[in-house]
């Protein structure tokens, strides 16, 4: 992933860096981690889990039927977690140029 990432991409990743989610754990952490921000609707997020899973960042882990519908496990790949630590320091660089001036009052 070369371009920056969107805000919920960034967020859908970093709620699986701790561990396999299913879609609605996915949504609920992300919404946690984004400070209610992010909060995916469940066709946008498993139209971004499939594209994020084209790409390679994502991959389903394990299915398990409950009440008759199957739920998926997803969890990051190596490249996946690559390009969130990427996005992620790319932040805190564009955050640097931000914040000692805003410290000092002059923002």
């Amino acid at each position: 992933m070369t371009n920056p990432m969107r805000e919920p991409t960034y967020f859908i990743l970093a709620a699986l860096q701790q561990e396999p989610l299913h879609g609605y754990a996915i949504i609920k952490r992300a919404a946690e981690l984004s400070q209610g921000r992010v909060k995916p609707a469940t066709g946008t997020l498993y139209t971004a889990l499939d594209r994020l899973t084209g790409e390679g960042y994502v991959r389903v882990v394990r299915e398990e039927t409950v009440n008759g519908r199957v739920r998926r496990y997803y969890a990051l790949t190596p490249d996946g977690l690559a390009a969130l630590r990427f996005e992620a320091a790319r932040l805190a660089e564009a955050a640097s140029v931000v914040i000692p001036h805003a410290a000092m009052g002059w923002a």
